[in-house]
């Protein structure tokens, strides 16, 4: 398995099936890996969200999670927890 599988091979399985009268074997492989990347943010943090004037329903969501609006810096500050997950989150501006 090792020459088929390389360094990809994580285990080799062995099943019986009573029932069928067989024995499998299985492998497990790694497919993909990537750096495990920890989250940028804490549930906790207050975020800048960029929202743009005519975009209402952004805004009106921002209300009720009662974010406050920065007229300098032309920004909403709101809990990360309450747009982790939704289409805020996108806008998050960059610091």
């Amino acid at each position: 398995m090792t020459e088929q599988y390389g360094p990809a091979l994580l285990c080799v399985r062995y099943r019986f099936d009573e029932k069928r009268g067989v024995r499998l074997k299985t492998v497990e492989i790694v497919v993909e890996e990537k750096p495990l990347v920890s989250p940028r943010f804490k549930d906790g943090d207050v975020v800048p969200v960029s929202v743009a004037f005519d975009e209402t329903e952004l805004r009106e969501q921002l209300r009720k999670m009662r974010a406050k609006w920065d007229p300098q810096l032309k920004v909403w500050f709101v809990r990360y927890r309450l747009i982790r997950g939704t289409v805020l989150e996108t806008r998050i501006a960059a610091e």
